[in-house]
């Protein structure tokens, strides 16, 4: 009877989003535009361009290395700087926010067919989080009418046609995946694929709230089964498409694993985070500690997984130094004045030595607030480790992050009120799922 108690008061919980927490995501979003606006200013009227001049000689040198159409276009059909920035770091903030969402998708597929019980108790987290697949997608499609010139060098007129004075002998090569109505097809494909099935998996969890039984449970399996073999190869793809053709030269047979892995961290930092927030707030009473430290470690077992992607590749590339291939590190290590070396650092002090020492211990993962400032740092870490993917290869040396972090506050405010609704329109814990007790009892 104390056990059938404890659960009915486990599952009788409904998030209320307070209007104090809609204010706070309306200023996050009011103090994105006013850094959006500042940036812009500061960009038109030349504040600290000094560095302007280190674009073309940077991409001079760096031209050398890779045949380079790519590098030497500098001066190509295209918007004035501060457009050509704020299109470029709409792309960055949706490609990450877009990724998140779809993890916790993932998240929440891979608990269904491994049966894992501990989860349970965070799983309408990871449902929320895929609010943002739908608008995420529309944006992306939008921005990449309107920007595509100013992002993806492929794209530009004659670049393929022989006998043009634009034309790339490597880009016209790759015309066969990298042309428009293709590369529509694909990016229209992953989108539809991640926003019907999660749509479908949160469609399946509500039915089992309200009727019970195990009929909705296995339904979620075969759903979830379907959902993992379809994103493993798109999620991949997605990577070449939306981040590596922005270096339309340059490629990586890792690339797709590292975006993946970068999109995965960021998911379990942004689940645990939530599940921190809400347990401060008096909701998931019957979250312990002992979730938290299963969350922990796979934060902390995925920042190593990511870093072992990012030494594998920067090894075997380093190690052949072949121009074609190390033109991309060039870029990031020296390129352009150093506008990026001290970032190329920076990235991997807060996505794998910081995780890795403040998750290092057993205690750690199971208190609260290193938990939650390690999330931070980890969510902040990978918005920059995108920026380094996305910005030499579209800005050159004309980077800058007033306009940046402007954008990815006004999209971190959207994506809070849309992930917010979502996981208020349900009981924060599943009412009738087979595993809950087992969540509920979960030790480590």
């Amino acid at each position: 009877m104390a056990t059938l108690t404890q659960q009915e008061s486990a599952t009788a919980e409904q998030l209320v989003v307070t209007d104090g927490a809609r204010k706070t995501f309306l200023t996050i979003i009011v103090a994105g535009v006013v850094l959006l606006a500042f940036g812009i200013l500061a960009s038109i009227m030349g504040w600290g361009e000094e560095h302007a001049p280190a674009a073309g000689e940077a991409a001079e040198h760096l031209g050398a290395s890779a045949g380079h159409g790519a590098g030497a276009s500098l001066h190509h059909e295209g918007s004035s700087i501060w457009l050509k920035r704020v299109l470029v770091s709409l792309w960055h903030s949706n490609v990450f926010f877009l990724g998140v969402s779809a993890i916790g998708t993932v998240f929440m597929a891979i608990n269904y067919v491994a049966y894992a019980g501990w989860s349970v108790l965070v799983k309408r987290i990871a449902e929320a989080l895929s609010a943002w697949i739908i608008p995420g997608g529309v944006i992306m499609v939008v921005v990449f009418f309107l920007g595509r010139h100013d992002i993806f060098h492929w794209t530009h007129e004659g670049i393929m046609d022989k006998g043009n004075a634009n034309y790339d002998a490597i880009i016209a090569g790759k015309s066969g995946f990298l042309n428009m109505p293709f590369y529509l097809i694909r990016m229209v494909s992953y989108l539809a694929i991640w926003g019907v099935l999660s749509w479908k998996l949160r469609q399946l969890s509500l039915q089992e709230d309200l009727v019970g039984g195990t009929y909705w449970f296995h339904k979620s399996i075969t759903a979830s089964a379907l959902f993992l073999v379809l994103y493993a190869v798109t999620s991949s793809m997605a990577a070449w498409d939306w981040v590596m053709s922005v270096d339309t030269h340059w490629f990586s047979t890792m690339f797709g694993w590292y975006v993946f892995a970068s999109w995965w961290v960021s998911g379990l930092a942004a689940i645990a985070l939530t599940a921190i927030f809400l347990k401060q707030a008096g909701y998931l009473r019957a979250l312990t500690s002992n979730h938290l430290h299963d969350l922990g470690k796979l934060m902390f077992g995925f920042s190593i997984f990511w870093t072992y992607v990012w030494f594998s590749q920067f090894m075997l590339i380093w190690y052949a130094n072949l121009p074609e291939e190390a033109v991309y590190f060039n870029q990031r290590l020296g390129g352009f004045e150093g506008r990026y070396t001290w970032m190329f650092f920076f990235n991997l002090v807060i996505n794998f030595v910081f995780p890795f020492l403040g998750l290092m211990t057993r205690d750690a993962k199971r208190q609260m607030i290193i938990m939650k400032i390690v999330a931070i740092a980890i969510l902040a870490g990978h918005w920059s480790d995108f920026y380094l993917m996305l910005m030499p290869g579209t800005l050159k040396g004309e980077n800058g992050f007033l306009i940046e972090i402007g954008i990815a506050a006004i999209f971190l405010g959207a994506f809070l009120i849309l992930f917010t609704r979502r996981l208020a329109a349900a009981p924060l814990v599943p009412v009738h799922h087979p595993f809950l007790e087992e969540s509920i009892h979960h030790t480590t």
